[in-house]
């Protein structure tokens, strides 16, 4: 560059630092002039935007805001199942005088529309009345206080709640949706509304109960000790195999209470200082036990007391909601199969409708069984032709049930036992340790084993389940297997083979086998998975439906319910509108005019 000095008129042209990028800008800025020289065509068409009339502002009349709702909406079924309940039956439940309250139809038409839609919460389901137009519709416009419809809820349907899910199971039967002949029966677990941390154990607490009581003959031997030179009242007892009750410890205290008012007076009115010395110690040492029984062990044994009341047949509960049992529930998120507090939910199914349902707080299914069954023959409500459920029903105890104790069958059952599947196995019948594949000689009443010695009958057992039913096993022992070549495959232990065989358990067994082998109830076995299994994850994966709201046994009884009804609601509304669609589909094909009324606004 030359060392010309640069001015305003030469500065771009000195300071282009890329002169061929300048050349080619110079280029096309003039073939865009030329374009721009060129004439335009004129548009012969100016559009301008049309919209809708809009305008938020004007007043709207809704003369009939029953039109607005379709002719299959669930809302209407709500309106449907709630007014074929006679009025006597909800009158019943309410006393005359004060202020006048909100209809109980009303309440159960809201609240029942509310669960069908996800709403769970009172304070949703009381935004439904001021937002939700079907709502607005069932309430007739009135807008119930989320205060108001919680106290329906959780204290009036507990006493009509299965009066009117009997009432609308019996709707559905003259309709036609249900029969009652299969009755698919499973169970679910529920986390209850409770802190999963709050939990109590009964191995627990009787551990810890077993250690107070021993402190406390501790501690009736220390004040033994302590008042020995005088004679002792019968509380003062220290029988180590007699156990204390509350109110001897009650009556201890008052008697060392008795003995510190005394030594009191005697320090008052002695003067020598070393036996008054003597005597403050040993008030101080009753008053001591004195405080230690009332502030610590009453208090532990009544804490533990109703502890154990509260534990009934379980093994655990939550301080939150002490009618909830820590259970195995299957959404572990931690992965590290965490208990949470919940409830056993065993459901009947028929057509994927809910039949019966029943809360327990038994973690098993296995002990659900004859409860459930036996309150559904409690109630008004037709019992099953089939039952149909998965092996972890397959019990002793229930077989017999199903049976009959006159050996009349209540019902049919098509429950498998916990070995079925294993049995139809090769492996099975191979293994040579089960004594199902050894030879029975009927006549001598024994077993031929595998190695040809006789395991001959030797005595009658009898063992009790948790559940207190009592089983009768026959044991059969071989005469020697000493020198058996076989013994390592046969048993484990030590000394003879013995086999343990509950003649009753095998007699339903080979029934229940049986009927799950017959090709016409194993089509109906084979629906379970699609019945209820489907009801399941509806509810809990639909319906997202994992956790109750309400807490205690007699409520979460009225939100599961509430639930059941919802889901038979839904369930209705939706074949109403499959079938309404297919008569419209076939009016259609046939060539008919179809005419459809829309509703206008005039003002």
């Amino acid at each position: 560059m030359s060392n010309q000095l640069i001015t305003k008129d030469n500065y771009n042209m000195e300071m282009s630092l890329f002169p061929e990028c300048e050349e080619e800008k110079q280029v096309c800025q003039n073939t865009e002039t030329q374009k721009s020289n060129k004439p335009k065509e004129p548009n012969p068409r100016k559009l301008a935007p049309t919209f809708k009339p809009y305008n938020n502002r004007q007043v709207h009349m809704i003369y009939d805001i029953e039109s607005l709702i379709s002719e299959h909406h669930e809302a209407r079924v709500v309106d449907e199942m709630v007014e074929s309940i006679p009025d006597e039956k909800l009158f019943s439940y309410y006393v005359g005088g004060g202020r006048s309250p909100y209809h109980p139809k009303l309440m159960l038409k809201i609240i029942l529309f509310g669960y069908s839609q996800k709403v769970y919460s009172c304070r949703g389901i009381a935004k439904l009345t001021e937002e939700n137009i079907p709502a607005m519709w069932l309430t007739a416009m009135q807008q119930p206080d989320f205060r108001t419809i919680n106290e329906f809820r959780g204290g009036r349907m507990k006493d009509l709640m299965d009066e009117l899910f009997e009432a609308m199971i019996r709707k559905l039967i003259e309709e036609n949706y249900i029969s009652f002949e299969n009755y698919f029966l499973d169970g679910t677990k529920i986390e209850a509304n409770a802190n999963k941390y709050s939990f109590v154990w009964k191995r627990a607490t009787s551990k810890f109960e077993e250690k107070l009581k021993e402190k406390i003959k501790e501690t009736l031997q220390h004040i033994h000790k302590l008042t020995q030179s005088e004679t002792q009242p019968e509380q003062l007892s220290t029988d180590q195999e007699q156990e204390i009750t509350e109110q001897e410890l009650i009556e201890v205290a008052e008697e060392l209470e008795v003995k510190v008012d005394a030594l009191t007076e005697v320090i008052e009115n002695e003067t020598d200082k070393e036996i008054r010395k003597e005597k403050r110690q040993e008030r101080s040492q009753l008053k001591k036990s004195i405080k230690q029984i009332r502030e610590d062990f009453i208090p532990r044994m009544t804490k533990y007391k109703e502890q154990n009341e509260t534990f009934g047949d379980r093994n655990s509960y939550s301080k939150t909601d002490k009618d909830a049992t820590f259970m195995r529930m299957k959404e572990d998120h931690m992965k590290n199969g965490q208990l949470k507090p919940g409830y056993n939910v065993q459901m009947g199914t028929e057509n994927q409708f809910i039949l019966y349902y029943t809360i327990h707080q038994r973690p098993t299914d296995t002990r659900c069984f004859i409860p459930h069954m036996e309150k559904l023959a409690d109630s008004s409500l037709p019992m099953p032709k089939v039952v149909s459920a998965d092996a972890g029903y397959g019990s002793e105890e229930n077989y017999v049930y199903s049976v009959g104790e006159e050996k009349e069958q209540r019902f049919e059952f098509l429950i498998p036992y916990g070995s079925f599947v294993q049995e139809q196995t090769r492996k099975y019948k191979k293994d040579i340790k089960n004594a199902k594949n050894w030879t029975y000689v009927e006549e001598d009443d024994c077993f031929i084993c595998p190695n040809g010695m006789k395991v001959t009958f030797k005595k009658y057992q009898n063992k009790k389940n948790q559940s207190g039913y009592e089983q009768s096993f026959k044991i059969y022992e071989c005469e020697d297997c000493t020198d058996c070549p076989l013994k390592a495959q046969c048993t484990k232990a030590k000394g003879n083979r013995q086999v343990h065989w509950n003649t009753i358990f095998e007699e339903m067994k080979a029934k229940a086998k049986a009927a799950l082998e017959c090709e016409e109830k194993t089509a109906i076995y084979a629906q379970r998975k699609v019945e209820v299994e489907s009801v399941f994850g509806h509810i809990k994966g639909n319906r997202s439906f994992r956790r109750f709201s309400l807490r205690g046994l007699d409520k979460v009884n009225v939100e599961f319910g509430i639930v059941a009804l919802a889901h038979n609601i839904l369930k209705v509304a939706g074949i109403r509108q499959l079938l309404s669609e297919k008569n419209r589909t076939t009016r259609k094909g046939k060539g008919e005019i179809r005419l459809v009324f829309l509703p206008c606004l005039i003002f």
